[in-house]
């Protein structure tokens, strides 16, 4: 079974979200759960530095061997920077999902909604499973 750090949020879509609890930007990556599923990652196409996102649009693509698959915002806001290494090596969601591997940052409007503990996540990946 994958890790679930304890210090992120999570979202029923199987993304990650650090640092809600430091202020207004946050960094957002598919977590490994996902990365697992997905098998190799071999390309990522993320959102534009600058874009505004809504929390729950499709806001980019991951494509592995296997499937493509959305990139949904977990918060909403504006997109202050893109992770350019994962877009020129996309097997860095695989091989450090919650670290190099991170897609994107966002400096958030308001309060972040439905983002789930790392017991909430749990549960959804094991009803998956």
């Amino acid at each position: 079974m994958s890790s679930i750090p304890e210090e992120l949020s999570y979202t029923k879509e199987h993304e990650w979200v650090a640092g809600i609890d430091d202020g207004l930007t946050v960094t957002v990556g598919i977590t490994a759960y996902a990365a697992e599923s997905l098998g190799d990652v071999v390309y990522v196409q993320l959102p534009e530095a600058g874009s505004t996102v809504e929390a729950g649009d499709a806001v980019g693509e991951v494509e592995s061997t296997k499937s493509v698959s959305d990139i949904y915002a977990p918060v909403t806001g504006e997109v202050v920077e893109i992770n350019q290494v994962v877009v020129d090596d996309p097997s860095l969601v695989n091989s450090d999902p919650y670290g190099e591997g991170w897609l994107f940052r966002v400096r958030i409007e308001g309060t972040p909604e439905d983002l789930l503990t790392p017991e909430e996540y749990a549960t959804v990946t094991s009803a998956e499973s």
